[in-house]
């Protein structure tokens, strides 16, 4: 997301930045650890695409807890009209461990936002507060787009998902709708699904020096039509075992800037949190203005890696509930 997403509010002071390895280290637990070790011996490289953007620096609050089996310290109304159809949906033919699943994969922006200032700009109800209806997100220094970094890795989601017997549904497929769907509706698609689990996928756009993923993990929020307290528990599960997963098998680290060196944040301030009533949560698969991070985003090898890790989280959510 460019969280300034589509669903952030005006950025916020950045903390200081800590040591990542020595916050990290102290606060994985063994397998996060081995995930470590991984890190430290991947490389990534990558040839960046084109496309403009507008986004600045972005933070979020961290309150980060433990649960298995990534243990951490205890730490989006406009009425949109959507043009039809306001998602893809897969009913997946194949035998597996996620037959009869539902998960919703949220890909973060829309390319088409670009040639929608007025529609993305109108202020949605996100239950707290009122907010962009969405954002075009941030890009590379090259120009490769977050919306086009998380459109691919949901299609590629989509698949291995799809491999495993799951019904996999996009809130968009780049040009279904032409822009948008507000971050609301976004929401409304993964309730409407009765999704078993739900994922918005975006990067960052943070500063040079700022490295790392981090997944956002709803807050409990009762106010306007939000209610986030059912949701609060399974989505915490959700998130950590998609990080556990996206670090082991990627090799990208937790962030420095954000979470504590837990790779995880909690956050009230998203409607694409605070309208769901699926398990959901958002990862920032990386900071998309840093060098070495977009060395990875921009390499469609990498971005196979993260899909594959955001995959095994779900898988493994999903087998346990």
């Amino acid at each position: 997301m460019s969280y300034v997403g589509p669903d952030f509010d005006p950025p916020q002071p950045r903390r200081p930045r800590r040591g990542p390895l020595t916050v990290a280290l102290a606060a994985l637990v063994p397998g996060a650890l081995l995930g470590w070790v991984v890190y430290e011996a991947v490389g990534g490289s990558g040839s960046s695409g084109s496309g403009s953007t507008t986004a600045g620096p972005r933070t979020s609050a961290a309150s980060p807890s433990t649960a298995e089996p990534w243990s951490a310290p205890a730490t989006d109304d406009g009425k949109q009209k959507s043009p039809s159809p306001s998602h893809t949906s897969h009913a997946s033919t194949a035998d597996g461990p996620l037959k009869g699943k539902v998960v919703v994969i949220d890909p973060g922006h829309n390319p088409g936002n670009f040639s929608h200032a007025a529609e993305i700009n109108r202020q949605v109800d996100i239950g707290t507060n009122k907010k962009e209806c969405d954002t075009t997100g941030t890009s590379t220094n090259a120009g490769y787009t977050e919306a086009r970094f998380s459109l691919d890795v949901a299609h590629r989601l989509r698949t291995i998902l799809e491999q495993q017997g799951a019904t996999v549904k996009l809130t968009h497929d780049g040009d279904s709708p032409p822009w948008g769907p507000c971050v609301d509706e976004r929401a409304r698609i993964g309730n409407t699904a009765h999704a078993d689990a739900a994922i918005s996928i975006h990067a960052d756009g943070s500063a040079e020096g700022d490295r790392g993923f981090h997944v956002i993990l709803p807050a409990s929020v009762h106010a306007g039509a939000a209610d986030t307290r059912p949701i609060v528990g399974p989505s915490r599960d959700l998130g950590e075992r998609v990080a556990g997963n996206f670090l082991r098998v990627t090799g990208e680290p937790p962030s420095n800037y954000v979470g504590k060196g837990t790779g995880l944040v909690t956050r009230q301030d998203l409607g694409g949190l605070n309208l769901s009533t699926v398990p959901k949560v958002f990862i920032e698969c990386g900071n998309m203005r840093d060098s070495k991070d977009a060395a990875l985003l921009t390499s469609g090898a990498w971005r196979q890696k993260a899909a594959q890790g955001i995959s095994e989280g779900i898988v493994s959510f999903l087998r346990e509930s």
